[in-house]
């Protein structure tokens, strides 16, 4: 079974993948963020090094989706190779920080991806406003994520919106993030599990369109 955590930027996808992970017994696997070799270029000079970060990003996500495939765990991971082509890449591009023929290239080798990868069992969705996202950025303090420009956090989250919405095609879980506290009040991830096991196992049946508030 393979369960995404998806989310925006300082929405706590790691964590609840850390706190899902412990609670159930699943294999976490968290996305290769500090071992990224373009990702402080990247946020220094986006239009020089976006194509450069989106490639790697998609050959790492591209191998961890092969792993989970093989693997006879149950794999809850740290966003997944979707968000990251129609958000992250989506977005690069609309903002004018890759070539057309960049992009081409880019889409082609997702596309023969596609070909080969399976979606997801459960997206968990992490819905958060931006000045959520902001506060935890800053709260978290990653020199490299204290120069991103609020535009930019703003158009990811409209492209999060609009691919979860209407653009995937699997099984979504949303939770409003903004009012929750997984890490430090058990009622809110209680209320995040009893979601996941009426969706996953039969329990507490519910809409799985539903928002946890």
């Amino acid at each position: 079974m393979h369960i995404v955590i998806a989310g925006n930027i300082g929405s706590g996808k790691s964590t609840l993948t850390r706190l899902l992970a412990k609670h159930y017994g699943w294999k976490p696997r968290y996305e290769s963020v500090d071992n990224n070799p373009y990702l402080e270029d990247y946020y220094h000079d986006i239009h020089r090094w976006s194509f450069n970060l989106e490639v790697y990003f998609l050959k790492e996500r591209f191998r961890d989706m092969l792993a989970i495939a093989q693997s006879p765990e149950v794999i809850i991971q740290d966003r997944s190779i979707f968000e990251g082509v129609y958000v992250f890449m989506a977005n690069n591009y609309a903002m004018g920080h890759l070539s057309d023929r960049d992009y081409r290239t880019y889409m082609e080798l997702f596309e023969q991806m596609l070909s080969i990868i399976k979606m997801p069992d459960l997206m968990i969705y992490l819905r958060a406003s931006v000045s959520h996202l902001v506060g935890n950025i800053q709260k978290r303090g990653r020199d490299y994520e204290q120069t991103m420009k609020l535009e930019y956090i703003e158009n990811l989250n409209r492209r999060y919106e609009d691919f979860i919405t209407n653009q995937y095609k699997g099984r979504v879980m949303i939770v409003d993030k903004d009012n929750l506290d997984f890490e430090n009040r058990p009622e809110d991830f209680k209320q995040v599990t009893r979601r996941i096991d009426g969706l996953l196992f039969g329990l507490f049946p519910i809409d799985t369109n539903s928002t946890t508030t």
